[in-house]
């Protein structure tokens, strides 16, 4: 299959009981997120959701409406733990594994909470985001045993680089990730003894390091500054050079082609080893992939399987030890537990190939992927699964010719119920980066206000909470414009 899988593709009902994915399964006719009955956030009359181990929120939701399943963050970052120690033990691995939260993916609160209280390191790249790290270290969630990775640019003057310095006085394992030898400067004088890092510019396919010295990213270093950063570090009385970082693409869905990747990066990092013996973490960044659409075939233990193996290899032939292991997770920690639901307000025949049905909000500011990139979310009926469907078009309510969805060049068909009376409709793996690139509470295209969001979370005892916080108001929109 050459084409993405959005849905839901016949014309008959859904099977009562049928599961689309791990967290995403039918019953009665309605759709089910985990424990949660989505419909009925919309049609309860104040009872319990699905019985008493699932309360309800007490009154029927306004709609469009976003949902946070935070117990799917949680489930992602332990699975990903428990995945690299059992493939360490089995391969006899000796370096410790690091999983860290890339906090671009989505920086909300609730997000960065929860990362937090699921033991994942920190990843940052802002001023702002140091802010973050103040208020986590406030909270007590940011502990003293978390690596903090700065990074992104902060050169000699900038806001960002002296939040660097600053927070280095209140948590000592930060790692600022040094990406051109102006960055030196500001942790050279620091009052304060820095762990660093070095990136090099290793985005994209390449052989060796003379492949990657000519590549075009604004990211990292050639090889020689590379040399030149780590001779600074070394001399400097207060640096130690600590971890190498890699970042060779994002959402890689081949597994051999991403350690390929990695592969001059591995030989790179045993080189700089070899000079270098406080440097001990290979970070490789991101790139594991998720699944945003329903077909998605990406072995996760045999990619790790196949990373420590390559590293294992190479440490050998340079005769130096493994090093632990970093990842920067963003999608993967985040797409799966973000999903935007909507009402199908009417259906409009207008002569064209199928039915536009049309939805309560905005497709294109929500998923702005969806519009930039051609990119492709699960889209599925949140009502009337055991009825007949029909192949549609789907359409939001701004004046745009692109807020639609299935996107414009897309070769996926998309089925909804026949049946639109109290038709709800979910988007679902849409967690990571669309709110960002959307813009929180501000004012998007065509001026709709943002929707409400429900915060779903689970205790220790399989009890689910809700939080809701309330969408924009017309007049926060046209206060955020200066009306």
């Amino acid at each position: 299959m050459n084409r993405p899988i959005i849905g839901w593709e016949r014309e008959t009902p859904v099977p009562d009981g049928h599961r689309f994915n791990d967290y995403l399964h039918v019953r009665g006719g309605q759709l089910h997120f985990g424990g949660v009955n989505l419909a009925q956030l919309f049609l309860t009359d104040g009872s319990a959701v699905d019985g008493p181990e699932y309360p309800g929120v007490g009154k029927a939701l306004p709609s469009p409406l976003e949902v946070v399943y935070l117990p799917k963050i949680r489930r992602r970052i332990h699975e990903m733990q428990e995945r690299f120690a059992r493939v360490s033990a089995d391969v006899d691995y000796d370096g410790a594994f690091h999983y860290a939260y890339a906090s671009k993916a989505n920086a909300a609160e609730e997000v960065i909470r929860t990362t937090l209280m699921a033991g994942a390191h920190h990843e940052m790249s802002s001023v702002v985001d140091v802010r973050i790290a103040h208020l986590m270290l406030d909270r007590g969630l940011l502990t003293p045993d978390r690596f903090v990775v700065c990074n992104g640019f902060k050169a000699a003057g900038t806001d960002y680089a002296a939040g660097i310095v600053g927070l280095r006085g209140r948590h000592e394992r930060l790692v600022p990730v040094v990406e051109s030898l102006a960055e030196l400067p500001p942790l050279i004088e620091a009052e304060h003894a820095f762990a660093v890092g070095l990136r090099q510019k290793t985005y994209g396919p390449h052989a060796d390091a003379a492949e990657m010295d000519v590549a075009n990213s604004r990211f990292g270093m050639d090889e020689e500054t590379l040399w030149r950063a780590a001779a600074y570090v070394s001399a400097a009385p207060n640096l130690r050079l600590t971890m190498y970082h890699a970042m060779v693409g994002s959402q890689l869905t081949d597994r051999r082609e991403f350690v390929g990747r990695l592969a001059p990066a591995m030989e790179m990092y045993a080189r700089l080893r070899q000079r270098h013996p406080t440097l001990a973490i290979f970070n490789f960044g991101g790139g594991m992939p998720a699944a945003m659409t329903q077909v998605f075939d990406f072995d996760y233990d045999a990619f790790v399987r196949d990373l420590l193996d390559a590293m294992q290899r190479t440490c050998r032939r340079y005769d130096v030890p493994v090093p632990d292991i970093m990842g920067e997770f963003g999608r993967y920690t985040t797409t799966e537990h973000g999903s935007h639901l909507f009402r199908v307000v009417t259906v409009k025949e207008n002569r064209s190939a199928l039915p536009w049905y049309i939805v309560n909000g905005s497709i294109m500011t929500s998923f702005p992927d969806s519009w930039a990139l051609g990119e492709h979310f699960i889209l599925l009926p949140l009502t009337h699964l055991d009825r007949p469907f029909q192949q549609v078009q789907l359409g939001g309510i701004t004046c745009d010719s692109d807020d639609v969805y299935p996107p414009k060049a897309s070769r996926s068909p998309l089925f909804l119920p026949v049946e639109t009376e109290d038709l709800y409709i979910g988007f679902f793996g849409i967690g990571a980066y669309q709110e960002m690139l959307g813009g929180v509470r501000g004012s998007k295209h065509c001026v709709l206000p943002e929707a409400s969001e429900l915060i779903v979370d689970q205790d220790e005892d399989g009890h689910y909470t809700f939080e809701l916080i309330a969408g924009q108001e017309y007049a926060d929109v046209l206060a955020n414009l200066g009306y």
